[in-house]
């Protein structure tokens, strides 16, 4: 007959000792606080058709249109590629401070819209002809791309204003070399919606100042000299600083993951 196994006799398990207050038996109950008349519980009930729902962030679930999709994408896309420097330059529009004070100065400066236009037209039609010859030129920005490309050739653009998010970015991506080669300040700012604000339009990619107001002059001479200091003379290093670049987060956690396996790896072989 085949013997049977015999069972592995283990130590006997231990049991806790009881705590102090089972010991002696005098176990302390939490005081329970009596609730106050003035504030009476009244817990929400969520089923249908009782109390309002909370909000929930559904926005994963949206199925967002498709330009909302390209906008994103297009977004992500310029984070990962390297950027080249005549590109990578609008990103690093004018600060707010300065900004704000070139917006300023462009409202003070603002093109007459057409009922503006069609009272100052039925005011020369009043006028002889001595008269409406001794009228000085408004001091106003210039807008249109072909346009102020034409001044800043000829050197009349005493400043050019170019939006960050021209697109196509070729639109303008000249537009500061054209500028340093001749010699004429310019400043990025944000954006082209703001810009159309000033001519009366949706938006406008570059503005241009020619002629400035007597009691402005100061205020354009100072920004005039910022443009000068972060832009003109940053053009060489401006041009040559690359963006973009920016790994995703699960990319960086599987290198760091790798590099980690090798340490170790390189550890185990010294």
């Amino acid at each position: 007959m085949p013997k049977k196994p015999q069972k592995k006799v283990g130590k006997s398990k231990q049991i806790a000792p009881l705590p102090q207050a089972a010991k002696t038996g005098k176990i302390e109950k939490k005081k329970r606080r009596k609730p106050n008349p003035l504030f009476v519980a009244r817990p929400k009930n969520y089923g249908i058709g009782n109390d309002i729902q909370p909000r929930r962030d559904l926005s994963r679930f949206v199925r967002w249109p498709l330009y909302v999709q390209r906008q994103r994408k297009k977004r992500i896309l310029l984070q990962r590629l390297i950027v080249p420097g005549p590109i990578n330059q609008f990103r690093h529009p004018l600060d707010k401070n300065h900004a704000a004070q070139l917006f300023a100065l462009l409202h003070a400066h603002r093109p007459e819209n057409k009922k503006e236009k069609k009272q100052r037209i039925m005011q020369l039609a009043v006028k002889t002809d001595a008269q409406a010859g001794e009228e000085p030129k408004p001091a106003v920005v210039k807008y249109g791309l072909k346009h102020i490309t034409a001044l800043v050739e000829q050197k009349k653009a005493e400043l050019v204003v170019i939006a960050h998010d021209v697109d196509p970015i070729e639109l303008v991506v000249w537009l500061p070399t054209l500028c340093r080669k001749k010699g004429v300040p310019y400043v990025i700012v944000k954006s082209k919606s703001r810009l159309g604000q000033v001519v009366h339009k949706k938006t406008a990619a570059v503005l241009a100042f020619v002629n400035i107001r007597p009691q402005d002059k100061a205020t354009f001479a100072n920004l005039v000299q910022v443009a000068r200091d972060q832009f003109l003379d940053k053009y060489p290093e401006n041009i040559k600083k690359t963006g973009g670049n920016i790994l995703g987060r699960k990319t960086l956690q599987q290198r760091a993951k790798v590099q980690s396996i090798k340490r170790k790896a390189e550890s185990v072989k010294k």
